[in-house]
């Protein structure tokens, strides 16, 4: 019997790419269990909502510089050791301080020592692609993707310890528990990965360099992004995607609750639902659209999310079919959409290049979405609504962006041929 395609390159990836993947679970559970119940956590602590949105606006701010730093560091120091170091400091002593946090000042520290996931996340990704096969890259992604999907369909039980032992024991165990976790993760990864081919170049070619020599050389690397037309066609549909991920995470609730009149405790269920649907739809569809140019199925991806949000703003009040067919569809369109953008990201960006064009891109993308989180709570004031019609047009322009950029591929395709 032929083994499903996801399932054979899950047994045969070999390499970084293989510890990255087999590692993922070990951040992703942890981080799913305690990440729904963050801001009223601090609540329950006493922070008021206007230091909670001061503590995320800082950490934005701390994130432009370091992502600016990521790739510079992740050349002078090799991927390897970057992610090994970065992720403890990102990840398990933000955790640690969480889990004994008292006041504002707590919570401050640990979000602006989060904000070093900038650099990590460059390394990380580094390390697991680029030593990989190009025609894995799509099912590597989906891999991760589903990784994460999974353990989010563990994020109730969360829920379920919290009422048998209420909030601030549990979150406090929870920390407790990813500290370890992540610290694990880390060691893990650092221990069954070896340092890329691309990595030991840029380890010798910045051996005599200091970071802030190769931060000096960022400037012909701008230069070159701007004549590379895919790479700005990816930036652009990652700007896209982050500035509605931003409007989502933080009003979905909000229309669900104060609009359609959603009981809190059946918000789960949504989340829930999303995840099933992208987990079967990335082992029954997505090995057949990875075979397809990227250019069709991400139109069709970008359309469906504006049908998402199109159902969710003119649901009814307690409209649960309105809603569960919204969730259905954005879950379909993140399955289709996401992969394929990693992929863009890899096969668009210069390898020599790679942590240095993702550092500037990132820079790049904080900056440009870190407004909109702003703009769409103004929004929100005058109609909950409002912030997904902004989504609406943004994900129509990027269903044009999907369109040019694949425009662009097959001219290119056309020519070399």
């Amino acid at each position: 019997m032929k083994k499903h395609t996801l399932i054979n390159t899950l047994l045969t990836l070999t390499g970084n790419p293989r510890a990255c993947v087999y590692a993922e679970p070990l951040w992703g559970i942890p981080f799913n269990l305690y990440t729904p119940y963050v801001s009223v956590y601090m609540l329950a602590l006493g922070l008021a909502d206007t230091e909670i949105g001061l503590i995320v606006s800082i950490s934005w701010g701390f994130q432009v510089i370091l992502a600016l730093l990521s790739g510079a560091i992740t050349d002078k120091m090799g991927r390897r050791l970057t992610t090994l170091i970065f992720d403890i400091l990102a990840w398990s002593v933000p955790a640690l301080i969480s889990a004994v946090a008292q006041n504002f000042w707590y919570f401050l520290a640990a979000a602006i020592i989060n904000s070093i996931w900038r650099i990590t996340h460059n390394s990380w990704t580094c390390l697991l692609v680029e030593d990989a096969e190009k025609e894995q890259l799509v099912d590597i992604f989906t891999w991760i993707h589903i990784a994460v999907q999974l353990v989010g369909l563990a994020a109730p039980v969360a829920g379920i310890i919290i009422g048998i032992y209420s909030l601030v024991p549990t979150m406090r165990g929870l920390y407790i528990f990813a500290t370890i976790m992540f610290t694990i993760k880390a060691v893990v990864t650092y221990l069954l990965t070896e340092e890329t081919e691309q990595g030991k170049v840029r380890l010798e070619e910045t051996r005599q360099q200091s970071v802030f020599q190769i931060l000096s050389e960022y400037k012909g690397v701008v230069r070159d992004i701007l004549h590379m037309p895919k790479t700005l066609f990816t930036a652009a549909i990652m700007v896209i995607i982050s500035i509605t991920q931003i409007i989502t995470g933080s009003f979905w609730a909000i229309i669900l609750t104060e609009k359609l009149h959603i009981p809190n405790q059946h918000l789960a269920f949504f989340p829930f639902i999303r995840s099933a649907i992208i987990l079967i739809f990335f082992f029954a569809l997505m090995p057949r659209i990875a075979k397809l140019h990227f250019k069709t199925p991400m139109i069709i991806g970008f359309l469906g999310y504006v049908l998402s949000q199109v159902l969710l703003i003119t649901a009814p009040e307690l409209g649960y079919g309105f809603l569960i067919t919204s969730s259905f569809l954005e879950a379909c369109s993140f399955a289709v959409v996401s992969p394929l953008i990693d992929q863009m990201v890899v096969l668009t960006i210069e390898a020599k290049e790679r942590a240095r064009i993702q550092s500037i891109l990132y820079v790049g993308i904080i900056l440009i979405t870190a407004p909109f989180g702003w703009i769409a709570g103004q929004l929100s004031e005058i109609n909950k609504g409002f912030p997904f019609v902004l989504n609406i047009g943004l994900f129509t322009i990027g269903a044009f962006l999907a369109y040019f950029a694949g425009q662009v591929s097959e001219k290119k395709k056309t020519v070399e041929i």
